[in-house]
């Protein structure tokens, strides 16, 4: 059975920071790239940070850059999404995604709110 669990969320000031886990079980996660997407209340889901299944290479959001980072530790099937220099923009349901050629699985979400 497929899980992606995510962890990490909660409420945090503007400029701080939050770390978030994403634990993957029942398929092979070194074969998989990873992905963190983010879905504010009222808009589409968007992403926000992608690494490749060997962790190589990696991309973000125009909006993110410079202030998170995604990392993947393939030893423990875990990605990161290391939030810093957070804004109240970032608040929303961040969820994990794997994806390889045509299949892609989605953890439940964990919810960020950045608010003083």
């Amino acid at each position: 059975q497929v899980q992606l669990v995510e962890s990490g969320g909660g409420l945090v000031q503007p400029g701080g920071s939050l770390r978030l886990s994403c634990t993957a079980s029942g398929f092979t996660f070194t074969s998989y790239a990873m992905n963190w997407y983010r879905q504010a209340p009222g808009k589409e889901r968007e992403l926000v940070a992608g690494i490749t299944s060997s962790g190589g290479s990696t991309n973000y959001a125009d909006s993110v850059k410079g202030r998170f980072t995604i990392s993947r530790d393939n030893a423990q099937n875990t990605t990161y999404l290391q939030m810093n220099s957070l804004k109240a923009d970032d608040t929303a349901v961040y969820y994990c995604n794997a994806k390889r050629l045509w299949r892609t699985y989605w953890g439940q979400g964990t919810q960020v709110t950045v608010s003083s």
